[in-house]
């Protein structure tokens, strides 16, 4: 599945700064459902754990820096733990899932009533 989504949101496509990817979880586990979520929240782990989803595909990203623990003494610890237990894996698609064609910056442009061709404010240098 993450070869799948990879393919439509490619992770070359991310800013620098972004974290995009597998953040937890088997890429080579089999996914029966799938839930998609903006924020990985403690609320969205237990909808898909009482759900039965394997794949939680987020659009922001649950860590953005380098971490040293995921210790279940933190919130974001205690979520991956959670996860891991119920063998649920997250999956972040943030500014590679923007600038795809078609991607979040679309669906939003069509969901404020933007009509016509969509064409980026700021294009990258590498694809205008």
């Amino acid at each position: 599945m993450v070869g799948e989504l990879e393919s439509i949101y490619d992770p070359a496509w991310a800013e620098s700064w972004d974290a995009v990817g597998l953040v937890c979880g088997d890429p080579a586990a089999e996914v029966r459902r799938v839930l998609f979520a903006v924020d990985p929240t403690a609320a969205v782990a237990a909808e898909a754990v009482e759900w039965g989803a394997n794949l939680i595909v987020t659009h922001h990203p649950l860590y953005l820096r380098g971490v040293t623990s995921v210790a279940a003494t933190t919130y974001k610890g205690r979520l991956v733990h959670t996860m891991i237990k119920n063998d649920v894996a997250l999956f972040t698609a943030h500014t590679n899932a923007d600038v795809a064609d078609p991607g979040v910056s679309d669906a939003l442009a069509r969901a404020v009533g933007l009509t016509g061709p969509l064409t980026p404010l700021l294009p990258s240098a590498g694809d205008p």
